[in-house]
């Protein structure tokens, strides 16, 4: 099994990017009681402002 740094991992989760996306519900006797939906996108600032930039080329005419 390979090893991998913490910053290696981060490094490679942050060049593609990663979507967390989960669902907590609290109930007693089979009653919902509260639903939680959580998302989460992960990526850089840097790489999400360049895929905006040749998004907005794209659409010009």
């Amino acid at each position: 099994m390979e090893r991998v740094a913490l910053v290696d991992l981060l490094d490679r989760l942050l060049a593609g990017g990663v979507m967390i996306a989960g669902d907590l519900v609290i109930s007693i006797a089979e009653v919902d009681l509260v639903r939680v939906s959580l998302r989460a996108l992960v990526t850089s600032v840097r790489d999400e402002l360049l895929r905006g930039d040749e998004l907005l080329r794209e659409e010009e005419p």
